[in-house]
């Protein structure tokens, strides 16, 4: 496995924004993924890991110590107690997940067709689409320990899912493979599934930017954050509140623009760097707090930042 010095990371990342890594590599097995852990150890570098980099905002400043880009790219299924599932390492794609599950008449994961982003950091996020959190579909994982390299089985209660969060968030073990609840299928109910995939790409493409974008750049209120309701509800939607601002495709700040489409979503119009994308995102806190009282926070992984550069 090679390790690179000043690796450049503003083609690994969906903003396409961002310096380089001090060093790099991409572990294919989970032993070269333990070897990167020595490596760090023995040059004493903190680690970051990315996946497809699309929930995230690398500085222009670049990154310190190792990158670790995990390609462990094997799915197999298994069965207990008459039960199917499938197995997939950190490195697929929510995308090559999906397929593979379609292809043998497995369905379920369909749910989080369109959402970019690897079964690493999916889990990581505990990745949510409407009404469906990626937590429900765990069963079990498997983690390397960063201090140790030790690999160990864990259960999807280890994890500790919550909103936008699981106790990899902590970044004292990283994932290896996860295990996911998957139903069989009929022909029919497997194409039926297809063609759900299909209109769900569909109706994200027409409804989100899919390109130099994070996705929602902030995560939605807590209930004890917000005092609006609407028919008896809290409204915690981020969205809601930058829409009354008037700000979609207009609010713009060198190469970064919030888009017209979702007034969640900053959009790298061409030449952005990181830093417009910062100015710009906190400009839309301090609108949201002048004329709510409220304050947006960051659902976007900021990486290589000394300290926060938002308002917190």
């Amino acid at each position: 496995m090679e390790i690179k010095k000043a690796c450049p990371l503003k083609d690994k990342n969906w903003f396409q924004t961002g310096g380089s890594a001090e060093y790099f590599c991409e572990p294919t097995t989970p032993k070269e993924f333990q070897e990167a852990l020595i490596f760090s150890q023995d040059k004493n570098l903190p680690i970051t890991l990315i996946g497809l980099g699309a929930n995230m905002l690398i500085s222009d400043d670049g990154v310190k110590g190792l990158v670790i880009h995990p390609l462990l790219k094997t799915i197999t299924l298994a069965e207990k107690n008459n039960e199917i599932s499938v197995v997939a390492g950190a490195g697929v794609t929510i995308e090559e997940l999906i397929n593979y599950c379609l292809d043998n008449n497995l369905i379920g994961l369909e749910e989080f067709s369109g959402i970019p982003g690897t079964v690493g950091g999916s889990v990581y996020i505990n990745v949510h689409y409407f009404k469906y959190n990626l937590q429900q579909f765990v069963i079990e994982g498997q983690v390397i320990d960063k201090k140790t390299g030790e690999i160990k089985t864990v259960d999807r209660d280890w994890f500790e899912f919550g909103y936008d969060h699981s106790k990899l968030h902590d970044k004292k073990y990283f994932l290896v493979n996860a295990t996911f609840k998957v139903q069989s299928a009929t022909e029919v109910e497997t194409a039926y599934a297809r063609g759900r995939s299909d209109e769900i790409i569909r109706h994200r493409i027409t409804r989100y930017p899919y390109k130099g974008t994070c996705g929602c750049f902030f995560r939605n209120f807590h209930d004890e954050e917000v005092t609006l309701e609407i028919n008896g509800k809290k409204m915690i939607y981020v969205s809601y509140y930058l829409d009354k601002l008037g700000i979609k495709g207009e609010l713009t700040i060198g190469g970064a623009c919030v888009s017209h489409q979702h007034a969640n979503m900053i959009v790298n119009t061409g030449n952005a760097t990181s830093t417009d994308i910062i100015k710009l995102a906190k400009k839309m806190q301090e609108l949201v707090k002048k004329e709510f009282g409220i304050l947006p926070q960051t659902e976007c992984q900021l990486v290589g930042f000394k300290e926060n550069p938002l308002i917190s």
